[in-house]
């Protein structure tokens, strides 16, 4: 009898979540580290609280994440720690690696979640500026002329170990479009052709060579990797430099999102937007606005989740556009009944991120982090939403 009740006791604890280990700093203001929900409870925010509950109990449901952003996310470490978070929630719950893009082929930093590289010519561009090549969720795009253009992405992290989470796949979506037909190089004479951009693999793998056949162009976008079954995924859209502005300009965004098709939506971007010293935050709102829109558009049932934006340097003086920023993402979530939260005074509030950066978690320009700054705000985040969980049961 014993026996059986402390079995009973023990699958108890192992469904109900924990939060992540953040280590003590002074100046992180553990006591604020909440949601916030300003206009209420948030029925999409609740129903991703549901899912994510049977996924816990029992692994039959798929739930998927995006975070979009700047270069806080394009560089992969926050989105990343995120993720493994999540999956260390329930044992084997992995959904899928979901969406990448070829970075290195544009120019730019791989997030550290995976690497890429590439042969051939390739010309890229992405949402900063306006371009007659149109853009999707990644806000990138490359473009090949010649069958000799080719893409690898590979999922071992660079700093892989032992333990660390493995991707598997069979699956390929390849967004984009042009005359050239996409291929997966499998070997030195192995090709396998698709359907439309889709790909079923005999195998699974953690990399995929992509090429081409024919004459003409072909433009990039990204590519879906996925596996059969059920679990979780979180996938990242940054690119360094974004503004809401930025990300307008990507004409297909909607229409790539309808590959995810989110349960959950983490809106990150802001840093950028006040970087300028005319910043607008009317402006600023109705962008974000027609961001809401889509994001509804493709899933009326998507959470929307505000980070806010972290505490920030302009030339040699604390940015003064941060708190401003702030009540416009706490009367957005208000506006489309989402989640806050804010960042800004979780870290420290204003000036506090000199005291990051003293204590090694923020770099030199006093906009970034450093890894291990990265880390810590996925952590605070993770708990946050956890914290949230735990109420609403």
């Amino acid at each position: 009898m014993k026996k059986r009740l402390l079995l009973c006791l023990i699958t108890l604890f192992a469904l109900v979540p924990a939060g992540a280990r953040v280590p003590h700093y002074p100046f992180v203001r553990g006591d604020l580290n909440t949601l916030e929900m300003p206009a209420g409870a948030s029925p999409t925010y609740n129903r991703f609280l549901r899912k994510l509950d049977t996924l816990i109990a029992t692994g039959g449901v798929d739930v998927r994440v995006l975070h979009v952003g700047g270069s806080h996310v394009q560089g992969g470490t926050w989105s990343d720690r995120l993720r493994r978070n999540f999956l260390s929630l329930r044992y084997g719950a992995d959904g899928g690696r979901g969406l990448v893009f070829p970075f290195s082929a544009a120019g730019t930093n791989t997030p550290s979640s995976y690497s890429s590289s590439y042969a051939g010519n390739w010309e890229g561009v992405n949402c900063l500026k306006p371009h007659d090549v149109t853009l999707g969720l990644t806000g990138m795009a490359v473009t090949a002329r010649d069958t000799s253009a080719r893409v690898v992405i590979d999922l071992l992290p660079r700093e892989a170990h032992l333990l660390q989470q493995r991707y598997t796949f069979n699956r390929v979506d390849v967004l984009g479009e042009g005359t050239l037909e996409p291929v997966l190089l499998l070997g030195k004479k192995d090709t396998l052709r698709g359907v439309k951009g889709h790909f079923v693999l005999p195998f699974y793998t953690d990399w995929v060579q992509l090429g081409f056949e024919g004459k003409g162009y072909y433009t990039l976008r990204g590519l879906y990797l996925d596996k059969p079954g059920q679990g979780f995924s979180l996938m990242e859209a940054g690119v360094n430099g974004a503004s809401t502005t930025a990300w307008l300009r990507c004409e297909l965004w909607e229409q790539d999102l309808r590959r995810v098709m989110p349960d959950l939506v983490i809106f990150s971007i802001g840093i950028n937007d006040i970087q300028g010293a005319d910043f607008d935050v009317h402006r600023f709102k109705e962008h974000y606005r027609e961001l809401i829109k889509a994001v509804r558009r493709v899933n009326p049932y998507c959470a929307i989740l505000f980070s806010g934006i972290n505490d920030s340097w302009r030339r040699r003086d604390v940015n003064s556009h941060t708190e401003a920023a702030e009540k416009a993402f706490r009367e957005l979530a208000k506006e489309c009944a989402g989640v806050f939260w804010d960042w800004y005074k979780v870290m420290g509030g204003y000036g506090s991120m000199a005291r990051w950066q003293e204590a090694g978690l923020a770099q030199a320009d006093k906009v970034h982090f450093t890894p291990a700054g990265y880390k810590l705000v996925a952590d605070l985040l993770f708990d946050a939403i956890i914290d949230s969980y735990h109420k609403r049961r």
